[in-house]
């Protein structure tokens, strides 16, 4: 049977390295996981216990495609805590993840062929949604100078009808303060090209907090999810704010596409936003482990690497250690151990001289596996000292 050209995606490197991973837990080794974004903690308790009494309350069914009225009316609220921004609930749309809410925005923003930029190192799924919609991802190369995040002189000379930006980015955990981003959202304005803004790791902060593009500019997408700091990544319930003439047709695209977020999801997280001391609880495990890897990764050997400002990633280049990172963090997992993530997944041309280590799950992990890679890595002659120190 013939296939489509639009199905002709490459693979997301880390899901192949959370399989090998996975293979190897299952004939008896011992892995710790530094290659998935996934944090280490559930739902908070009181979430899931909400959804225990909705569910002994009644069945669970189809809601309204834009999610249900008190989760967006809850979101909105959000935004007023967090940014101090006045937002009506009627922009929110809730989706299935923000993987659903990226398929709605392409679809909605552009047509068949048009051009989409996006920074490198990025989300590697972002070129891939683009090209399975029969649009042209366009890689803009990022510098260390900027912390590898893009800015308006990158853009300078490039065609393209819109642009997504992550802040804090992934991999690097970096982000873009008030000025930085206004000045992209300002580029992107007066060429009539769309912003989308990426803030999924909004909440994830270690110093000062995250800027949403919604303080900025109501003309642009606002994409947002409660895989990572509310700790749901398997519920697969995330959020847009789109501006409001986009409203009817990002819902009639979510009706047909989807007819609706999970049910039972929407009820975990409505009871989630209220449960902001359990996860900044979380977040100061996070803040630890970011301690320790900034203190640990330059003893394994892993010395280039630039301080992340929030999400769970450090972002190192290795290109003084390997000209092939995906045979690297391959080794590292065999040998190790120890699951990260290739920098191929993140930019198809430099990504062969970096890695990505996350540092999502408990301290314990953290500790670990910092000394097997410090092991590791003594063993083969790429770092000094006493590898159990």
């Amino acid at each position: 049977m013939k296939s489509s050209r639009r199905g002709d995606v490459d693979p997301f490197i880390v899901m192949d390295v959370m399989e090998e991973a996975r293979l190897l837990e299952a004939a008896g080794r011992s892995v710790i996981h530094m290659e998935v974004g996934q944090p280490g903690t559930p739902a908070p308790a009181a979430a899931r216990a909400a959804l225990t009494q909705a569910m002994a309350a009644g069945p669970l069914g189809y809601t309204v495609a834009l999610g249900v009225p008190e989760l967006r009316a809850g979101i909105a609220a959000l935004y007023r805590r967090w940014y101090g921004v006045d937002l009506d609930p009627a922009r929110v749309v809730v989706t299935s993840g923000s993987s659903a809410a990226f398929l709605l925005a392409f679809t909605a923003l552009f047509d068949a062929g048009d051009r989409v930029g996006l920074g490198e190192p990025g989300y590697p799924s972002y070129r891939q949604i683009l090209r399975a919609l029969s649009l042209q991802p366009v890689g803009i190369a990022t510098h260390a100078a900027n912390r590898l995040q893009p800015v308006p002189a990158d853009l300078e000379g490039v065609d393209m009808a819109g642009l997504i930006v992550a802040s804090p980015g992934n991999p690097t955990g970096t982000m873009l303060d008030h000025a930085a981003l206004a000045a992209l959202i300002s580029h992107c304005a007066a060429r009539d090209i769309s912003f989308v803004s990426d803030e999924i790791y909004h909440g994830l902060h270690y110093g000062a907090r995250a800027v949403s593009a919604l303080e900025i500019t109501d003309d642009c997408y606002v994409i947002n999810s409660f895989s990572k700091y509310f700790s749901m990544t398997g519920w697969r319930v995330g959020w847009m704010v789109v501006p409001p003439d986009h409203v009817r047709t990002v819902e009639r695209l979510a009706q047909n596409m989807f007819i609706c977020p999970p049910h039972a999801s929407q009820i975990v997280a409505l009871a989630a936003l209220e449960c902001m001391d359990e996860l900044e609880a979380n977040r100061a495990i996070y803040a630890t482990n970011r301690a320790l890897m900034l203190e640990g990764l330059p003893l394994a050997g892993f010395t280039k690497i630039a301080p992340p400002d929030g999400a769970f990633y450090v972002y190192a280049d290795v290109a003084e250690l390997t000209p092939d990172s995906l045979a690297f963090a391959r080794e590292i997992l065999q040998k190790a151990g120890v699951a990260v993530t290739p920098g191929v997944d993140f930019d198809p041309v430099r990504g062969r001289q970096s890695l990505r280590f996350s540092y999502a799950r408990g301290t314990a992990d953290i500790v670990e596996g910092l000394a097997r890679l410090r092991a590791f890595m003594v063993a083969r002659g790429l770092a000094g000292g006493n590898a159990g120190g």
